[in-house]
């Protein structure tokens, strides 16, 4: 069954459960309700009625004039109906009638248990009544304030029956129809609900398979609950996707162009050395350099592949920032004055020693002085300046006047991969993993990198800040 469906059928399943548990409620506490008001209303009756009769025992002195009382009352029934005693006693002034329109059983006894009058004629007068029902209220001589007999009132349960019977009726025909009201208005809204949850998945599983086939989908994002955070999510998932493709694209042509072309010097030299055109001195060169050049970029892939999988460990040791700043100038001052690029060191104030990994810092500075290198054009500047940045944080920059970098590549210049177009156009050597390299390095010290270029032609500036403490 479908996701639709179920949220349909459960969602109407719980609306039905719920009227239904209503109705069944309402209807049974209100019968409770009402047996109990019916009942208070015949008890007043019975009383009323036991203090007419008590009247009329007393000014008569007897049961002569009993059948005047009930049809006052309106328990005899002798062929005029309720309602023509009603209109009677609309034009006659204050009607004694009680609101039922039902025969209502009647039973009067002395004190000796012998009935005096049966409203109904059920048991005749003289004979002995026994276990009768009803509300019984005792009649009085009043002259004599002593009981002469009782009255039993609704003796077969009619009054409670007829009039709560056909109010309880209405009330539950009523419920069920606004009951089925409600069930309606809920499978309409649980289908609108259902539907509103559910497209918006389908979609994600249809786009879903569209990228398993290589195809660029985005959903639209119409909402900002979570149907619509969902959507919002995949739409940056799929555009990180696609932004992998390109860089694994940019990969393969950029790992081909740096593989082939040593390569293709090796396989020259070796050419001509072994055609007795080249010397081996200078063929060796040669193939030692490119060689060197394939072994760099085999470990650049090996240093993002421990990136990858988080296998990257520091060997921490207490280090000055100074001396290695220093070293990584030294290390770097050949090729510079080859490329005829001053490169220079700007500290001047004493640094505290700070917690690292000789060895990946270098590595990391390495990285970015090389990039430098190859940006800078010949007559150019490299400086190198460490500063504190309050109490507990080291800021190391490296500022070039190089080519710079445009604003809309300043976001990607991490990304594996990312190459600028105009490193691309210069031919600048490189794979474009050195500065995500450079980033988990930092980070792993518990550090963080920055870039900034004031655009194309500005030169850029490099921003390592590394905590004094231990990294995290």
């Amino acid at each position: 069954m479908s996701l639709h469906w179920r949220i349909m059928g459960s969602t109407v399943f719980v609306v039905v459960l719920t009227v239904l548990t209503s109705v069944a409620v309402g209807y049974y506490a209100t019968q409770a309700r009402l047996d109990v008001f019916v009942d208070q209303i015949g008890d007043d009756e019975a009383v009323q009625l036991a203090r007419n009769l008590s009247r009329e025992y007393t000014a008569a002195g007897g049961w002569e004039t009993v059948n005047g009382t009930l049809t006052e009352a309106g328990y005899i029934y002798d062929g005029v109906s309720t309602n023509e005693r009603h209109g009677e006693s609309e034009g006659g002034g204050e009607s004694s009638e009680p609101f039922h329109q039902e025969r209502i059983r009647v039973v009067i006894t002395g004190v000796d248990g012998l009935v005096v009058k049966d409203n109904l004629s059920n048991l005749l007068p003289g004979t002995a009544a026994s276990n009768l029902d009803g509300r019984r209220e005792t009649v009085f001589d009043l002259t004599a304030d002593e009981p002469v007999g009782y009255v039993y009132v609704d003796v077969n349960r009619e009054f409670l029956s007829n009039e709560s019977h056909g109010f309880l009726n209405t009330l539950l025909y009523i419920t069920l129809i606004g009951g089925a009201l409600t069930t309606g208005v809920a499978i309409l809204l649980a289908a609108w609900l259902s539907k509103r949850i559910t497209a918006p998945v389908t979609a994600l599983t249809e786009a879903t398979q569209g990228i398993a086939q290589g195809d660029t989908t985005h959903l639209p994002v119409t909402s900002s609950d979570e149907l619509g955070k969902m959507s919002a999510a995949f739409n940056r998932m799929a555009s990180d996707l696609e932004t992998q493709r390109e860089l694994r694209r940019r990969l393969i042509n950029d790992v081909s162009h740096e593989l082939n072309t040593p390569l293709s010097v090796i396989q020259l030299e070796a050419q001509g050395l072994s055609d007795g055109l080249q010397t081996a001195e200078s063929a060796s060169d040669h193939i030692v350099q490119e060689v060197g050049r394939l072994r760099g970029l085999v470990t650049d892939l090996n240093s993002l592949a421990e990136t990858d999988y988080g296998e990257m460990r520091l060997t921490l040791e207490r280090s000055s920032i100074l001396e290695l700043l220093a070293a990584e100038v030294r290390r770097w001052r050949p090729q510079s004055q080859d490329l005829q690029i001053e490169i220079s060191l700007q500290t001047a104030e004493q640094l505290p020693d700070v917690d690292l990994d000789r060895m990946r810092m270098s590595q990391a500075l390495g990285n970015v002085i090389s990039n430098a290198l190859r940006s800078t054009e010949s007559g150019g500047n490299i400086a190198i300046n460490a500063v504190m940045e309050g109490a507990d944080a080291l800021a190391i920059t490296i500022v070039d006047d190089g080519i710079g970098i445009d604003a809309a590549d300043l976001p990607h210049v991490f990304d594996r991969f990312y190459r600028t177009d105009q490193s691309r156009s210069r031919t600048i050597e490189g794979t474009g993993l050195g500065l995500a390299i450079t980033r988990a390095i930092v980070e792993a010290h518990g550090g963080t990198i920055d870039v900034a270029s004031d655009g194309l032609g500005e030169g850029a500036t490099v921003i390592f800040r590394l905590p004094l403490g231990n990294p995290v």
